[in-house]
């Protein structure tokens, strides 16, 4: 996540439910989320997710790396694990895909690059590292949508990896995706939604399924920040935003403070497990 030059204004729980009445009857008034079964993932322990995260990298080539092998330790294996080259970047693209019955995808999205500053754990080891577990916690078990995993290259240098992804998908392709996740500076706090950058029903699935399983989720959308769901908003794709900043902990980013002691573990696995259920609702939900 780029920080901004101003500070962001944040959305209170009571003005998240205000926001999403509107959309609530049209939501509700035909099979959709609400009707989807309850959440049911098959969760990563602490101690994998802790570990996972530990194994973060100074420079941008090992972090690609790096999220290669924990993807293979997840089972992401030999055709399902590949590397897009990006003409602009010196790293790839990293994708795992699960097919699932259907060809109408959920795309889960993190950039793994970092600034020189900082160690880059916040931004956006936090959210790179979590794609294998997110796969691994998809389970043994069929899925209706085929699940695409991307770590993004360069989001850093202007979102180079996440725009050429988008650029170079058809129509067809563009068409099938149904919801892209982003995942960017994780672990500051309680999970939050980026509003502003948010399809509505997206939005309202993540926080049905927050009720559900009695986990937080607040909003807080910051101005002048730009993050690897604007290619596929642009491309008309719907979009849910995950992060965990807020007007005082944004100056950690792109700084010499981003480092793993500011990570707040218990914040972070409460993070990865509303993602793992929201995941699995969304995809008992309608096409």
């Amino acid at each position: 996540m780029v920080p901004p030059d101003t500070k962001g204004r944040p959305i209170t729980s009571a003005a998240f439910e205000l926001l999403l009445a509107g959309f609530a009857a049209v939501v509700f008034a035909s099979p959709g989320f609400a009707q989807a079964a309850s959440p049911s993932s098959n969760p990563v322990s602490r101690e994998i997710i802790q570990k996972r995260l530990s194994d973060v990298a100074d420079k941008n080539v090992e972090r690609e790396a790096t999220l290669k092998q924990i993807f293979e330790g997840a089972g992401c294996l030999a055709d399902h694990l590949t590397e897009q080259p990006v003409p602009q970047s010196r790293l790839p693209n990293l994708i795992c895909e699960r097919p699932g019955d259907t060809d109408s995808v959920i795309l889960v999205g993190a950039h793994f690059d970092k600034v020189k500053a900082g160690a880059g754990v916040v931004d956006n080891w936090s959210g790179a590292s979590l794609l294998p577990s997110l796969f691994q916690s998809l389970g043994p078990g069929m899925h209706r949508h085929t699940f695409v995993f991307v770590g993004f290259t360069d989001e850093e240098r202007g979102l180079v990896g996440s725009r050429y992804f988008v650029e170079h998908l058809t129509a067809e392709q563009r068409a099938r995706i149904h919801a892209m996740i982003n995942l960017d500076t994780l672990g500051l706090g309680p999970t939050k939604v980026f509003l502003a950058h948010s399809d509505a029903r997206l939005a309202e699935a993540a926080e049905t399924v927050a009720r559900q399983v009695n986990l937080p989720l607040q909003v807080f959308n910051v101005r002048h920040v730009y993050d690897d769901s604007q290619p596929f908003r642009r491309a008309k794709i719907p979009t849910l935003v995950i992060h965990s900043a807020t007007a005082a902990t944004l100056r950690i980013l792109h700084s010499p403070s981003d480092q793993m002691a500011q990570i707040r573990f218990d914040d972070y696995y409460d993070t990865y497990r509303l993602l793992a259920d929201c995941l699995a609702f969304i995809d008992a939900g309608p096409e």
